[in-house]
């Protein structure tokens, strides 16, 4: 019987920890995710799509397996980069064939170059990076490119998520031109808020 841990998912803490269980679960995690319904990845690219150009470079920020960077081939994204911290991760997103370029990158690390448009699915929140990585991925950013992300519910519970993107946008920083409540993972009844913003 196959193991299953998106009931570990969430509780999880700290870089560490994050990493061991992601580094384990990458032999079955699309299968488990897919199980599950799991709908943010299309949501999020059908929402670039967009606002975003098809045919210029675009970053997938923790792409995980690269199922991510699969929804963003099928809305017609042709020029996908894809950075993750777990090198297991990438070696599984590496064999889908959906990036022109695969790196694993330190937590806390930039890539060398930014981009006109970044995704960041299911990459902040509960048993995922911290809040203070969405200033990590802004720099990665462009001016005037956007970025798609996403928050689940476990997130949403906690004020400091939604508080960090109220920041961006009443700064000044960014213009909110997304936001939409959906599914996430139907299979395990948990929803998601899909936003794209725009980098002033």
């Amino acid at each position: 019987m196959t193991k299953k841990f998106l009931d570990k998912a969430y509780d999880l803490d700290g870089t560490e920890a994050t990493q061991a269980l992601y580094a384990e679960w990458s032999a079955s995690y699309d299968a488990e995710v897919t199980e599950n319904g799991y709908a943010t990845p299309k949501r999020c690219a059908e929402a670039l799509a967009q606002f975003a150009h098809l045919n210029k470079p675009m970053l997938d920020f923790g792409c995980g397996t690269g199922l991510s960077g699969l929804a963003m081939r099928a809305v017609g994204f042709s020029n996908i980069d894809g950075i993750d911290i777990n090198p297991e991760m990438v070696k599984k997103a590496r064999s889908k064939g959906a990036y022109n370029a695969l790196e694993v990158l330190e937590p806390g690390a930039l890539p060398e170059k930014t981009y006109p448009a970044v995704a960041a699915i299911g990459v902040i929140g509960a048993g995922a990076a911290p809040v203070e990585t969405m200033d990590l991925i802004w720099e990665a950013l462009e001016p005037g490119g956007h970025l798609v992300f996403s928050f689940n519910d476990h997130a949403l519970e906690d004020p400091v998520f939604e508080g960090k993107v109220e920041a961006y946008t009443q700064s000044g920083k960014a213009k909110q031109v997304f936001r939409e409540y959906g599914p996430h993972l139907p299979g395990i009844d948990l929803n998601s808020v899909v936003y794209v913003l725009e980098k002033m």
